[in-house]
Formats: structure tokens, C-alpha cells, sequence
């Protein structure tokens, strides 16, 4: 199991390139993570719901993604509450004290999916949430130590060197272990190393003195990974300069961000997310994306500026594209009658759409193909809450495997989707960027990208790492 001295330590990229090395060398293997607290989700082969680094962590281990690779998966909808999804199905909305009581139940699924896979795989590689050492989540844990002491699985501890203070951050998480934990722990990983190993090793030699735990390596940083990020945002841009402008509102519940990979690796598209309080800068394409509380991020988004925004946009030629929740955003209301996504109610949109969504109980989720309405091949996934209806879906976007879906205006200027990853492939990225007034845009295949990174990444992990080493 790979626990991490805290999130965003590279849990989710060690268990990725692991996966892929043990995978090239013949041995069958899985990844696997207990509980992911994530908004950036994918639809298994099974028709289930996972995390996307899990998705990920799948290609890595040339297996099909199933819902056992994250039998719990949390996604918040506010600050204390989030829909729980258990083997890919949403199971109820709970706040962080109803989930504590219901972690007994949920350990329980973690364990079923874990034994399923450990007798299909010679090797599982597991991936912790956030840190071991979070005193407060201590009690019922069943994403860290909980889990490794209910299999009897032994820990590597990584560290993320870049933030500054590795030694502290592993000696420290040690530290506020019981001594069973601290027993299981079998080494350590430092990660994002830049610079000069040899300055490191008097660090390294006091680490495993002071511990007694060897140090099994020490990757270095990896610029330009093209791989799916579990929930942060890469803010990194391209600033060619003929580049589309792609302008990207981060609302505080955005999901699915992951959509807009492809365009923040294509050298033609300068792809800009906006925060809370930046003052955009005129664009060519503004995307409203996906939203795990809807009715919430669109009134930030309006209480921010951005109905004015929208309007001032298109006064001026520019486009605008809804992705999922941000599709909903564009019509005239969303209704959430029974509270699925937070308190009852029913919320104005922009109104950019002659369009209305009721959300419901009822998830979709699919895997999808199909074409844009003015011609362009498109793939990608569903992943939704609700059913909109109205006169603009007269009007689709695209057309696929299973009949129409979005809208676009009668003007072509603004267009709405439910599907996800719709960048994904070459020849949906360059539809869709034709329509947002980039010709001939040569995109690259994400998908492509992607396994490209994931070689580059186990190449990394077995120079640095001796896998024979590892428990």
C-alpha cells in the first residue's frame, strides 16, 4: 500500500507507474484505492462510477476499469456533506457525521472488492487517501491504516520533497502512529526531486538511521505528465501566439475538470482557468464545466459577474460551451425538488437556452460515441444527474450512439453537451475547436498522450526504484 505524508504527495502517480512496471514485466496486476474523496470521476466497464485516477491507474495496469478499483467514492457537495457511491452506484447524500456511521457498512465493500481482486491479481497495489496521520480521522478508518491492518498489508510512506520539509513530513507522520502502524511501514519515497542526488544522500542516510526503515528511492520531478489529475487544477498555459483562448470559471464544486486535459497539452490553445476573484481577460471560448452542486456553483458564477460576462462575450462574437452541469447552467432553471445535490429548490440559470432541468435520483452512466451535428466524430462518457428538456434540444449539438444530446443556439454561438472527455480524441478536439473558430487545429490523441506519459513514468520509477526490493 502507498500511503502519503499528505495529499497530493504523488500517492496516486507511484501506484500508476508501479502498475505499469510490474504490468511490462508480465506480472498481473491491479490498482486498487479503498476510498477516494474526489470530483474528477469515470464510468467503468461495469457501468459504475469510479475516481479518475483509479481509471487511470487501470491503463497504467493494461486491465479494464471496474468499480472494485474504488469500491468508495465521495463527492462533495458542500462543505460538509457529499453523495456516497458505493461499487459505482450512489448510494445516499450524507453529511461527514452520517458517513462516519456508516463507515462499518462501507468497510465492508472495500473488503469484498480488495478480496475479488487479490484473487485475480498476483500483485494489488493500493493507494491511501490524504495521510495516515490525521488524528481526527483516526477512529473507523478505512483509507489508510484502517484498511492496511484490516489485510495485513504492508505501507511505503512517499513524500513530496518539492514543498520543502521531507524529512520533517516523514519522521513527523512516523511519529503520531500506533506502533503497529509505524511497524508496518516499510520504507519510504521521496518524490519530485530536482538537483543533485549526492546533496541529498547525508538526508537520506540520517532518515534510515533515525528510522531504521530503508529509503527504497527517489524520483525526480517529471515535467509535462499528461496524466488525469485525481482533483487539483493544473493552472499551467501555453502562450503561443496565434492560440485560441479558452477561458474556464473554477467554480468551488467544478467536477470533471480532467475534460480540459487535452487542451492545456494542444500547443495551439491557451487554455486559462479563472479563480475567485481574477478579472478575465477577453477570450475566444468560455467554458461552463461540470459541477457536483449546480444550482450552487451558478449562483457563484452570477454573484461573481459572470451573467454580464457571458452577454459582453457573446456581444462580441465569441463562444460558449456548457459541459454537463455547466450545460444546465445555460438554461432558463435548474429544479432540484427532493434535494439531491443540496436543499431543495429550484434555482434561475443564465438563460441562454429556451431549456429547464429537473435534477432526479437516477445517474447516467455511459460510455459514448457519436458526432457533432455539423459533422466531426466524437467519444466520451456521461456522467449526470437530471433531464432537460425543452424547445432549444430541437436544436442538438451532437448526435450519438443513443440519439441527440445538448443544444446549440440558433445563431451557432452557444452550444451544451452532457458529455464528458469530449476533447479527448483528435477528431472530436478538432470539431469542436473548429466550431470555437480554430481551423485545422492537428489535436493529438489525450489517450495517446497519456499512455506516452505513463511509460516516461515507470521508465522514472525503475531507475530510481528496485522493484525486487519492494515487500
Amino acid at each position: 500500500m502507498i500511503q502519503g505524508t499528505t495529499s497530493d504527495a504523488g500517492k496516486s502517480t507511484l501506484v500508476a507507474g508501479l502498475a505499469r512496471a510490474w504490468a511490462r514485466r508480465g506480472v498481473a496486476v491491479a490498482p486498487f484505492k479503498p476510498q477516494n474523496m474526489a470530483l474528477n470521476s469515470a464510468v467503468t466497464v461495469d457501468g459504475g462510477e469510479i475516481g479518475r485516477s483509479q481509471y487511470l491507474q487501470a491503463q497504467a495496469a493494461g486491465i479494464a476499469p471496474t468499480t472494485d478499483l474504488n469500491p468508495v467514492l465521495l463527492k462533495p457537495s458542500s462543505d460538509v456533506g457529499a453523495q456516497v457511491i458505493v461499487h459505482g452506484r450512489a448510494v445516499a447524500a450524507m453529511n461527514a457525521g452520517d458517513y462516519h456511521q456508516y463507515k462499518k457498512q462501507a468497510l465492508a465493500a472495500v473488503l469484498a472488492s480488495h478480496a475479488r481482486l487479490a484473487a485475480s491479481y498476483a500483485r494489488v497495489v493500493v493507494e491511501g487517501a490524504g495521510s495516515p496521520a490525521e488524528i481526527n480521522l483516526r477512529e473507523g478508518d478505512i483509507a489508510n491504516m484502517g484498511f492496511a491492518e484490516a489485510v495485513d498489508c504492508p505501507v511505503i510512506l512517499v513524500a513530496d520533497i518539492d514543498r520543502g520539509g521531507v524529512f520533517a513530513q516523514l519522521v513527523g507522520t512516523l511519529e503520531l502512529l500506533s506502533e503497529s502502524e509505524r511497524a508496518r511501514v516499510a520504507g519510504f519515497v521521496i518524490n519530485r526531486f530536482r538537483g543533485d542526488i549526492a546533496l541529498l544522500q547525508p538526508g537520506l542516510d540520517w532518515l534510515e538511521a533515525r528510522t531504521g526503515k530503508p529509503v527504497f528511492g527517489v524520483l525526480e520531478y517529471l515535467h509535462g505528465l499528461h496524466l488525469d489529475a485525481e482533483d487539483a487544477i493544473d493552472t499551467q498555459q501555453t502562450t503561443a501566439d496565434d492560440a485560441l483562448i479558452v477561458q474556464v470559471p473554477v467554480t468551488p464544486r467544478i467536477s470533471n475538470h480532467t475534460d480540459f486535459d487535452a487542451l492545456r497539452a494542444h500547443p495551439r490553445v491557451d487554455l486559462r482557468f479563472v479563480g475567485p476573484g481574477e478579472i478575465p481577460e477577453p477570450a475566444d471560448l468560455i467554458v461552463l464545466a461540470g459541477s457536483k452542486n449546480t444550482r450552487a456553483d451558478c449562483e457563484w458564477l452570477k454573484a461573481a459577474g459572470w451573467g454580464d460576462r457571458l452577454k459582453r462575450h457573446l456581444r462580441y462574437g465569441g463562444k460558449v460551451l456548457g459541459i454537463c452541469g455547466g450545460y444546465q447552467m445555460l438554461g432558463q432553471e435548474i429544479a432540484d425538488p427532493d434535494g439531491i445535490e443540496d436543499s431543495p429548490g429550484t434555482t434561475a440559470g443564465f438563460g441562454l437556452f429556451d431549456l429547464a432541468t429537473r435534477l432526479d435520483r437516477a445517474k447516467h452512466l455511459q460510455n459514448v460515441t457519436g458526432a457533432m451535428a455539423a459533422g466531426g466524430a466524437v467519444a466520451g462518457y456521461r456522467i449526470h444527474c437530471g433531464v432537460t428538456t425543452g424547445a432549444d434540444r430541437a436544436r442538438p449539438f451532437l448526435y450519438l450512439e443513443d440519439g441527440p444530446d445538448g443544444a446549440l443556439s440558433a445563431d451557432g454561438q452557444i452550444a451544451g453537451t452532457y458529455l464528458h472527455g469530449l476533447f479527448d480524441t483528435a477528431a472530436g478536439c478538432d470539431a469542436i475547436l473548429a466550431w470555437a473558430g480554430l481551423a485545422d487545429a492537428g489535436s493529438g490523441d489525450q489517450s495517446e498522450r497519456r499512455e506516452a506519459s505513463l511509460e516516461r513514468l515507470a521508465d522514472a520509477v525503475e531507475a530510481a526504484i528496485d522493484l525486487e526490493a519492494l515487500p
